[in-house]
């Protein structure tokens, strides 16, 4: 079974950007907007625990999610392929000629 490539980046993409925002929405209305750097807002330029952070947050956190979503679903495609090859190689290494010409 092939992965749709562009479905399954636009899924994590959508999944990851939305989680984060809700996160950061989640610690404003428990905390406050602290504005502090956090990790994610060290590997995400810009954001910070704002509402104009969890904006930025949810464009950064789509494009990382787009990106892993694609290079995941491109490598399990590659993989499943090599691994379906293999077997179809070796399906009839074991047959004799009569039994491997049934018909």
């Amino acid at each position: 079974m092939k992965l749709n490539v562009k479905a399954l980046a636009l899924t994590f993409g959508i999944i990851w950007g939305i989680g984060l925002f809700i996160l950061t929405w989640w610690i404003i209305l428990f905390e406050g907007a602290t504005g502090e750097a956090t990790f994610i807002g060290r590997v995400y330029l810009g954001y910070r625990i704002s509402p104009l952070g969890s904006l930025i947050g949810l464009v950064w956190a789509f494009v990382d999610g787009f990106i892993g979503g694609a290079i995941f679903a491109w490598l399990y495609n590659l993989l499943t392929s090599r691994q379906s090859q293999r077997k179809h190689n070796t399906w009839g290494q074991g047959l004799s000629l009569s039994e491997r010409h049934i018909g």
